[in-house]
């Protein structure tokens, strides 16, 4: 409201909102949004757009955009200098030039990983057949000979996620009314379905009660089997895992801190008991490195252990991977937190690191219902040691509380 009814004076005013934004109001009554920086040691300012067209919430959804730039050690005003001599050129529609627009938006906001698998898609099996050409003259005949090439290949499931991403790219370009419509609407069911294969895991209490005894008597080398015995009381994802740091871990804690590498968010995992005394004996053998499981070929512990090391190491003990996977760890707590122990699918999702949302649709964020997590964590290292130990039948209690009051019975044992 206090933009809305701003009025002009003799001079320049300007509306302050903070961190760089202001809203300033020319003598005749304009409103532009200014956005002031630093860079390299000089003051600079760039313009966000007028009001009313851009909203107070837009203009700070690009003040945040601009705060990312700066982060990344690039000049906004540079970087849009950039953006708009390409799009005066004469192929300023081209689909290359779109798609590279689209993801210099985006990319500050995904993970490193994510980013360079979804330019490196677009630049190996996109741009080269459609690149050059006009994105609103792209027909879906067209579109959809460049997807069954990756189709051809045997690689199914990348033809999908390509076609999805060109449906993002198509979309803002209609969204910037650089093309009328988006070419992969008419495609649905174009390709033909994918066969998800899940991870194989063991998630009845038999069959794991004898892959616990399995990997508690793995003979191999000690960062292995350190590393294979914490796996079920983690559940985290392999390459987790095998680059969890030192730095990272608050053993007085007992709890391990990370960035998840799927969605680029803060995460906690409790560390049980049992957890614990894992991390303590392999730490006088590690603990002078970076890594908590080194490569056996790094010396000094400043390379992860191999993504096949824990695979390898299953497959030695007789585990065949139609049997278990690395990712199977994942799937067993999933299923047997729930269907045995009891608690609620959503404080599971949340351990297991996915995006959960409250009934208002925000994210959870990562000490939400931390006290509860850390005795679920508690609970399920109890429930698989005596699994392993053989006191405990995996016999299904009907509630939560009778999952809780069976936890306390095993450690009564």
């Amino acid at each position: 409201m206090k933009v809305k009814n701003a009025r002009p004076a003799a001079k320049i005013r300007r509306l302050f909102d903070g961190a760089g934004l202001y809203l300033e109001i020319s003598p005749k009554g304009g409103k532009w949004w200014r956005y002031k920086y630093r860079y390299a040691g000089k003051e600079k300012r760039i313009s966000l757009g007028t009001y009313p067209d851009v909203t107070l919430k837009e203009a700070r959804d690009r003040r945040y955009q601009a705060r990312k730039l700066l982060d990344a050690y690039i000049d906004p005003s540079e970087h849009r200098q950039i953006i708009q001599s390409q799009l005066v050129t004469s192929a300023t529609n081209t689909f290359e030039i779109v798609a590279r627009e689209w993801f210099a938006q985006r990319e500050l906001t995904w993970a490193r990983n994510h980013s360079s698998r979804i330019i490196g898609r677009l630049e190996n099996d996109i741009f080269p057949w459609i690149g050059k050409k006009p994105i609103d003259s792209i027909t879906p005949p067209q579109l959809l000979e460049v997807v069954r090439r990756i189709e051809g290949r045997g690689v199914l499931e990348t033809a999908h996620r390509a076609l999805a991403t060109c449906g993002q790219v198509f979309r803002y370009a209609v969204a910037t009314s650089r093309a009328d419509r988006d070419a992969t609407a008419d495609l649905r069911g174009a390709l033909p379905p994918i066969k998800r294969n899940h991870f194989a895991a063991f998630t009845e209490p038999a069959d794991v009660a004898i892959l616990l005894r399995q990997v508690h008597g793995y003979s191999g080398s000690v960062v292995v089997r350190c590393a294979i015995q914490l796996a079920p009381l983690v559940f985290v994802r392999p390459g987790e895992l095998r680059q969890a740091k030192w730095a990272d871990f608050d053993l007085d804690a007992a709890e391990w801190r990370f960035t998840v590498s799927k969605t680029n968010t803060p995460h906690i995992v409790p560390l049980a008991r049992q957890a614990v005394a894992i991390l303590q004996e392999i730490q006088p053998l590690t603990g002078r490195g970076v890594y908590v499981f080194p490569s056996a070929r790094s010396a000094k512990g400043i390379r992860p252990m191999s993504d096949n090391a824990i695979l390898a190491a299953m497959r030695s003990m007789g585990i065949g991977k139609d049997q278990m996977s690395g990712h199977g760890f994942r799937a067993m707590a999933r299923t047997m937190l729930d269907e045995i122990l009891g608690y609620r699918p959503e404080l599971i999702e949340q351990q297991l690191a996915h995006q959960v949302r409250d009934p208002n649709g925000r994210a959870y964020n990562r000490t939400k219902h931390l006290d509860e997590r850390t005795k679920l964590m508690q609970d399920w290292a109890d429930y698989l040691e005596a699994l392993r130990l053989g006191v405990e039948q995996g016999r299904k209690p009907t509630s939560a509380t009778s999952a809780q009051e069976q936890s306390a019975a095993q450690r009564s044992m």
